[in-house]
């Protein structure tokens, strides 16, 4: 007779969808209710919040099966579960926050239907990034925010949107913020963007070259940061191979001539007086091109 009245497992449908109301419940809270009331619905919020994590990344017992984070992916995208849950995200605990964010982060790595459904559903809901960008300026958030958005970006779509709105310039700021893991973790944020979608990346480099070298970089205000720039020899290195190329380029336009010709004497004159620190075949063999080069150069009409 026990048996007949064992409550039916929860599906991770189930799960999800409960999660949602108590999110919902979260945000929207009534005062009218005890405070003992609100910690046990937070509580059960924590507990789902950690199944959901359980079924994704499964446990000690079994591995995750794949039918179940589909449904669980596929109802979890259904609605704004993902909106409520970053928008709540600061009336957690701190354990639930930690599962909060394994589980956003596992979820844009899900298929559903051969598709990731979190790309799509990012791409009509772009605020949410808005949001977890402005995340760096909360210490307490900045690291669960930062999570979620470098797992975001790993979608195309997603990290063309960041790039090519006004909070790209905010990073700037962020990598200069005095509390090193938040600047650290936005540091790496910024690389990602600007290292996974070799194409998405190029394209914003051809368009803001201007505003990253000029507006940026010289700003005096980003003064620390350009600072760093020209401390490190691998920056040094980079430039030095650009310059090569000018230089070395047989389709050089007439007015990329004429600036290298009437610079000669200060460039050769800088090269003969520029050394490094260590001794560097490659870097001594990439400057002697490039003054042979130079040196060679005729103005054109």
């Amino acid at each position: 007779m026990k048996g007949l009245f064992k409550s039916k497992p929860r599906t991770p449908v189930d799960i999800v969808r409960q999660t949602r109301d108590l999110l919902i419940y979260a945000d929207q809270s009534s005062a009218s209710l005890s405070d003992s009331k609100r910690e046990e619905k937070m509580a059960e919020l924590a507990k789902n919040i950690r199944e959901l994590k359980s079924i994704l990344y499964g446990n000690s017992e079994s591995e995750p099966v794949s039918e179940a984070c589909a449904q669980l992916t596929q109802e979890f995208f259904r609605e704004n579960t993902l909106r409520l849950l970053i928008f709540c995200l600061s009336q957690l605990n701190l354990e639930a926050r930690k599962d909060a964010t394994q589980v956003v982060a596992n979820l844009q790595r899900q298929q559903v239907n051969s598709r990731l459904i979190a790309s799509d559903y990012l791409e009509k809901n772009t605020d949410l990034l808005d949001t977890l960008i402005a995340g760096y300026e909360n210490t307490d958030m900045a690291l669960h925010y930062g999570v979620m958005l470098r797992e975001c970006i790993r979608h195309q779509t997603v990290a063309r949107y960041v790039l090519e709105s006004p909070n790209v310039k905010k990073f700037f700021d962020y990598i200069q913020l005095p509390y090193f893991d938040i600047s650290a973790d936005a540091a790496a944020t910024f690389k990602e963007l600007l290292t996974r979608h070799k194409s998405t990346v190029a394209e914003f480099l051809s368009k803001n070259y201007d505003w990253l070298l000029g507006d940026i970089l010289l700003d005096r205000s980003n003064a620390v940061v350009m600072t760093r720039y020209v401390s490190s020899r691998d920056n040094l290195r980079i430039l030095m191979n650009l310059l090569r190329l000018f230089a070395a380029n047989q389709n050089k336009p007439p007015d990329i001539v004429n600036i290298l010709v009437a610079n000669r004497s200060k460039l050769l004159r800088l090269f003969a007086d520029f050394k490094i620190d260590k001794e560097d075949e490659q870097f001594e063999a990439d400057k002697a091109q490039v003054v042979r080069e130079i040196a060679a150069l005729e103005p054109r009409e």
